[in-house]
């Protein structure tokens, strides 16, 4: 099931109708637990087996690890919880890429091996609550808090509908304190609620899907090259479906979670504003990123140890993260990119630092005038442009169907190889170019503001002229029931 559906429309609104029922607390979880199993059903049933035994295994090795006192045994036990959860990814996901390349590398040493392809279906989401469940089991070894004793709300904190197929991916403390206490949105929470369901469709019906997905799938789709502006074009579209498209569905989980009367954390906030990459990684997937630093790139040392050690630290950490993203080596190759880049500012920084002189209080006092803080903000701008075109290069890779397909386009777009025919429209050029531009100068704006601050100074009927025109033009853009991006990893 997927929000753009009206089937997610009608169970919506059954859903709401129990939740506000006056049932014991217990019953509405229950039913929200329930609500979820068939949320995820309607992709693949059978796939509940799997959903079922990571939430049995990882709530009671937990309760394991918390009471045991020998320090073998707790090990043992998480051992248990990672191999599972790493295991079932491992063998869905990257079973079929590891066969390949296993495959690959025999007969390059010159031994002839051909195993037949697996056919393995990838169970939708397991990448995200396979890190929700693992960081509990984690959070419990290190005792960071103690297990917790309902099953209910565990199971719940792992199914719960609204984050379960693509993020936010949750913390225990983000979700589990919620389920202890009857919870009821108030109106304000519902009319808020709605209007970022309003918000996240309209940024993946009518922005990604209407305005920007033909023009990146049919660039992205051609056998040969094309024009420098074609090739631009399509990466420009990709950057700005990606992101319609993937922070439109956290928007809807939001949305739905704060009209049950629950919180979900941020996950995107504004990042094609970011001025250079780790400010990006602050803006983009923050849950994801914050989970990476916290289980990965701290555990390895983080920047606790020498800058080599630091630069290795990061560029690890880049590599499994874009390997999250998919069984690919061009996902490989999307996160090294990042990695390089994170390294490179920070050498960047650690020698501006390193360099810097004192300056007198005259100085500093005169950096504090009106101009400097506009030539401040004139280079900021500069810089979140250098970093958003240095992005799209790495989108190259992400969208790109092979390694050979990405190094095409991006000659295409340095205009190196000879220019193919102009293959797009001045139409979906001029769509392209807009909803680029929109998003820009409203990532720049709102960089470092509340989007629901701002819409509370609105005058009601111009936030009712904004909502109103978001559902037309769903209606109006909605062919047909299209799956999130992110759902594939």
């Amino acid at each position: 099931m997927v929000f753009n559906s009206y089937t997610f429309v009608v169970f919506f609104i059954l859903l709401l109708v129990l939740h506000n029922l006056p049932l014991s607390w217990k019953t509405k979880k229950i039913n929200l637990l329930v609500a979820s199993y068939l949320f995820y059903a309607l992709w693949n049933p059978p796939f509940i087996l799997l959903l079922w035994l990571s939430t049995v295994v990882d709530y009671y090795m937990a309760r394991l690890i918390a009471v045991s006192e020998n320090k073998s045994k707790r090990k043992l036990w998480l051992t248990i919880s990672l191999l599972l959860n790493l295991g079932m990814l491992s063998y869905f996901k990257y079973g079929g890429f590891l066969l390949e390349n296993f495959t690959a590398l025999l007969n390059t040493m010159g031994i002839t091996y051909q195993a037949a392809r697996p056919d393995i279906i990838l169970p939708v989401g397991i990448s995200f609550y396979t890190f929700v469940t693992l960081s509990y089991t984690i959070d419990i070894y290190r005792r960071k808090f103690a297990p917790e004793p309902s099953f209910l709300n565990f199971a719940l904190f792992v199914t719960y509908f609204p984050h379960l197929v693509a993020g936010p991916i949750v913390r225990p403390e983000d979700l589990i304190p919620q389920f202890k206490q009857p919870r009821k949105a108030t109106t304000n929470q519902v009319t808020w609620g709605l209007f970022l369901l309003s918000l996240g469709l309209f940024m993946k019906v009518a922005i990604a899907d209407g305005w920007l997905a033909e023009t990146a799938d049919f660039i992205f789709g051609l056998p040969f090259p094309v024009n420098p502006l074609d090739a631009w074009m399509a990466v420009l579209a990709f950057s700005g479906q990606i992101f319609c498209d993937f922070a439109g569905y956290s928007t809807c989980a939001i949305g739905v979670s704060l009209c049950l009367g629950f919180t979900l954390p941020e996950n995107f906030r504004y990042p094609y504003a970011s001025i250079g990459f780790s400010d990006f990684w602050r803006r983009w997937h923050i849950t994801l990123s914050t989970w990476l630093r916290d289980y990965l790139y701290i555990p390895l040392g983080g920047n606790r140890k020498s800058n080599i050690r630091t630069y290795l630290n990061l560029m690890i950490t880049m590599l499994l993260g874009g390997l999250w993203h998919g069984a690919s080596w061009n996902f490989v190759i999307w996160g090294g990119l990042h990695g390089i880049f994170l390294c490179i500012e920070r050498l960047l920084r650690n020698l501006t630092t390193r360099h810097k002189t004192p300056v007198h209080e005259s100085e500093v006092i005169l950096r504090a005038t009106i101009l400097p803080v506009a030539s401040r903000n004139l280079t900021n701008f500069l810089l979140a442009l250098l970093t958003f075109l240095l992005i799209n290069i790495t989108w190259v890779f992400f969208r790109a169907k092979d390694f050979g397909s990405a190094m095409l386009m991006l000659l295409c777009m340095a205009g190196i190889i000879d220019q193919g025919p102009k293959m797009l429209s001045t139409p979906d050029m001029l769509k392209v170019g807009i909803v680029t531009v929109g998003l820009i100068t409203t990532h720049w704006l709102m960089r470092d503001r509340d989007l629901r601050q701002v819409f509370s100074r609105l005058p009601w009927w111009l936030w009712g002229i904004i909502w109103a025109i978001m559902l037309i033009l769903v209606a109006l853009t909605q062919k047909s029931t299209s799956s999130f991006i992110y759902f594939q990893f």
